[in-house]
């Protein structure tokens, strides 16, 4: 367990909640009013295929890279 907004214990999570919410949510409540849930949630999976397909992520690890081919490149070497 993490100690909550410690960085240092554990940025990546950290990073990317502050992502979520920079990129997605102080967004989207400025444009859209979500009258559920569910329309929300919708939005916010729309966003997350966003992030994870299309979304180039600058980070070392990723190197400008996309989430979705740093796992494939990676399951391409397992297989």
């Amino acid at each position: 367990r993490t100690k909550v907004r410690s960085p240092k214990t554990n940025g990546f999570v950290e990073r990317f909640n502050r992502t979520v919410l920079d990129e997605f949510f102080r967004v989207k409540m400025r444009e859209t009013f979500h009258e559920t849930v569910e329309a929300l949630q919708a939005d916010l999976d729309a966003w997350l295929v966003h992030y994870n397909t299309e979304r180039p992520h600058l980070g070392y690890r990723n190197q400008g890279r996309r989430p979705i081919e740093t796992v494939m490149s990676f399951v391409s070497q397992e297989g």
